[in-house]
């Protein structure tokens, strides 16, 4: 890792190995030793599945200066001392991110102007006009001008495709350009050394592929588990003057500041047991600007996956917190009867545990960042179009007099501000009311979930502080007395006894006409 304790630069903005390594004081985590690792596994075709900003195109960089032998680029790394040869081969690098948001004549004239870098370089032959003959005559030529085997890198395979997941008539037109494009790859297998995609779903290998059925997965691969990413040793070793940067910018120790990146950006797990796996996109972003916020999910509106959630009328409080077999969240895209396996594939639920007897995983939210920004996109459905910052300012306000104890005063609050923006239609129902309180509860970054079993029914919902554990149940057209008998008679108070903290009993009284609260009582 390049060090220099006086001008650390970080590199937001910067992707490409080359500009990190030839750069001056660049912040670089070396992941090299899992390159030569995968290189040299016995697969020629490899496929690796991870969320959006987490390195994979910083991880495809690495793979093409590999390739071409650049090993003025690796001075000090792992890889040195592993690679011998340094063999040159020719590379054809494609990024399918700049196909994003394309129609069917955008992709293809995308994937044309890509080819027609390399046949530039290899040459091409007049008779080859289709996508896959243009793709199977530069693999061909660049073999037979080389004398070596060729090398074909795919930078976010999926990119085109993601934004269409969620309609039945555009998936399938995108899909089959990119079937035809991607289909020499079998047949030119004798003058391939190596065959690398990256992507965020798992698109089924028959309707992707092709033929190509041998292609090794190993995003859920223990020795690949931190491929991408940084782990919780790499950030408290080879980044330990950035925390203590931070925690002086910020005016923190350096354990509450090491606390507070772990809450943001941690908690990520692609395979178990794992290490812990943070954000890399955040957390650079966060060292550069001296402060903790949520980058990763400002970075890019996740309109694909709110999409899917409205498909499959997926509730904010089903998010996380689920027991799956693994193929409920490894499916191919396309076969999704839920959308379990996007939610995954995406970064927004995560391993959390595993039962090897049963086979279940636990899936759950990752970390702090996620969950803030996947309620404020979802909050919209329940409050429509509201004020970013009004609703900002309200979440800011209900936090600061939670964390002092004035439950009073934070329903006070909401009350006014449910009262003064507009509602999404079809609301005059409990669960309605139920899952936009979980989520604005949500939004404070406190511990909260909704239909808690206890021996004589289930609590609406339960919030936990550091200080206090408060049982809500929730009536719609009524008064707050008759929810607060049905919190006594069935004595809910009794299954959180053991929690260590003081139990605060809510009752909240919502009213349909004007749409906001209309009574509450706190006992």
């Amino acid at each position: 890792m390049i060090m220099n304790k006086e001008q650390r630069l970080y590199p937001v903005g910067v992707q490409t190995f080359q500009d990190l390594r030839t750069g001056e004081n660049y912040l670089y985590v070396d992941k090299t030793e899992y390159v030569y690792r995968m290189t040299h596994s016995g697969a020629r075709y490899v496929f690796l599945s991870r969320p959006r900003r987490f390195g994979k195109f910083l991880l495809v960089s690495t793979l093409h200066s590999y390739f071409e032998g650049r090993k003025e680029f690796f001075e000090g790394l792992a890889i040195e001392e592993l690679e011998k040869e340094w063999t040159v081969y020719p590379v054809l690098h494609f990024d399918m991110s700049m196909a994003k948001h394309a129609g069917k004549e955008q992709l293809e004239s995308m994937l044309s102007l890509q080819l027609r870098e390399y046949e530039r370089l290899y040459g091409k032959d007049e008779a080859e006009t289709g996508l896959n003959d243009r793709l199977t005559g530069i693999i061909r030529r660049a073999y037979r001008q080389t004398g070596q085997k060729v090398v074909v890198l795919i930078d976010e395979y999926d990119a085109p495709l993601l934004d269409v997941v969620h309609e039945d008539k555009n998936l399938p037109v995108l899909r089959d350009v990119m079937r035809n494009f991607y289909s020499p790859l079998k047949a030119c297998d004798p003058w391939l050394r190596f065959v690398f995609m990256t992507g965020i779903t798992k698109f089924s290998q028959l309707s992707i592929f092709s033929e190509l059925n041998n292609i090794r997965n190993i995003s859920m691969q223990p020795e690949y588990a931190a491929v991408c990413g940084i782990t919780e040793n790499e950030i408290l070793t080879q980044m330990s003057t950035d925390i203590d940067a931070l925690a002086e910018r910020m005016g923190l120790s350096r354990e509450d500041t090491v606390a507070k990146l772990k809450a943001k950006y941690d908690g990520y797990h692609f395979t178990w047991p794992s290490e812990d796996i943070y954000n890399p996109y955040s957390l650079v972003c966060a060292f550069a600007d001296g402060a903790i916020r949520p980058y990763w999910f400002g970075s890019d509106t996740p309109t694909y996956l709110i999409e899917m959630l409205r498909k499959f009328h997926v509730e904010p409080s089903q998010i996380g917190r689920n027991e799956v077999l693994s193929p409920a969240f490894d499916a191919p895209a396309e076969r999704m009867d839920e959308p379990t396996p996007l939610l995954y594939q995406s970064g927004y639920i995560t391993i959390k545990n595993y039962d090897r007897d049963t086979e279940l995983y636990l899936l759950d939210i990752p970390n702090e960042e996620v969950r803030t920004g996947l309620m404020q996109s979802l909050l919209p459905n329940y409050v429509t179009e509201p004020l970013a910052n009004k609703a900002s300012a309200t979440v800011a306000r209900l936090s600061k007099s939670i964390r002092e104890g004035d439950m009073d005063g934070a329903l006070r609050t909401l009350q006014t501000f449910l009262s003064t923006v507009p509602y999404a239609d079809h609301t005059a129902y409990e669960g309605h009311y139920q899952q936009m309180l979980y989520v604005i509860l949500s939004l404070l970054g406190y511990y909260v979930d909704i239909e808690v079993r206890t021996p004589k029914g289930r609590v609406d919902a339960v919030l936990r502080t550091a200080t206090t554990l408060y049982i809500m149940e929730l009536k719609i057209d009524t008064t707050a007395d008759t929810a607060m008998q049905q919190i006594d008679l069935r004595h809910y108070p009794e299954r959180f006894a053991l929690c260590g903290l003081p139990v605060v009993k809510v009752a909240i009284s919502f009213d349909t006409e004007r749409r906001t609260l209309s009574d509450w009582k706190i006992s």
